[in-house]
C-alpha cells in the first residue's frame, strides 16, 4: 500500500496538536461527554409552569389582567408617554408574591418600554417634514400593537395561561 493513502482505523486514536484527549474542551459543550453536558445547559429565563393554571388563585388573576391592561387605561390618561408605568408597579408589589403575575407585568412591562422608545422615535421623525409620513405610520403601528396584544395578554391571563409579547426590551424577568 502506499504511505500516501490513510488506511482505515489510523486517525481513530490521533490526537491534534493542542487538544488534550479525555477533557472535553468548554468552548464546545457539544463535546463534552455525558457527565459534563448538564453543566452546560443554559436554563431559561423565568421559564413558567405549563400547568401553572390550577394554582393560580383568582385575585392573581385579576392583577394579571391589570397588569396587562395597565397600557390601555395609560394611553388614555397620560396620551400614551406612560404605558409602562402601570405593569412597573403591578410588578413591584407582586414580583415575590406570584410568578404568575410577575411574569405577566414584566412582559407586559417589557413590551411597553419598548413601544414607549418607538414612540419617542416617531416624535424625533415627525421633526423632519421628509419623514412626516413614515412617522404617522409608525404611530399607527405603536397604537395597533399595544391595542392588540395588551387584549390578547388580558384574555390569556384571565384564561389562567402565560402569553408571551411579540416585542420587548428584555429588561424585566
Amino acid at each position: 500500500m502506499n504511505d500516501n493513502q490513510p488506511q482505515s482505523g489510523n486517525f481513530e486514536n490521533q490526537q491534534l496538536p493542542g487538544i488534550q484527549t479525555g477533557s472535553p474542551n468548554p468552548s464546545y459543550p457539544q463535546y463534552a461527554s455525558q457527565s459534563d453536558s448538564s453543566s452546560y445547559s443554559t436554563p431559561l429565563p423565568n421559564q413558567p409552569m405549563p400547568n401553572a393554571s390550577s394554582s393560580v388563585s383568582a385575585d392573581e388573576r385579576t392583577m394579571a389582567i391589570l397588569a396587562h391592561l395597565a397600557a390601555l387605561i395609560a394611553m388614555v390618561v397620560s396620551a400614551g408617554w406612560l404605558t409602562f408605568v402601570g405593569p412597573l408597579i403591578v410588578w413591584f408589589i407582586y414580583k415575590d408574591k406570584s410568578p404568575f403575575v410577575r411574569n405577566a407585568a414584566a412582559g407586559a412591562f417589557n413590551f411597553n418600554l419598548a413601544m414607549t422608545i418607538t414612540s419617542v422615535v416617531a416624535w424625533i421623525l415627525c421633526f423632519t417634514i421628509i419623514l412626516i409620513p413614515l412617522s404617522i405610520i409608525a404611530f399607527i403601528v405603536i397604537f395597533v400593537m399595544t391595542l392588540v396584544c395588551s387584549i390578547k395578554g388580558a384574555v390569556k391571563a384571565s384564561d389562567k395561561e402565560f402569553y408571551h409579547y411579540p416585542f420587548g426590551i428584555n429588561l424585566l424577568d
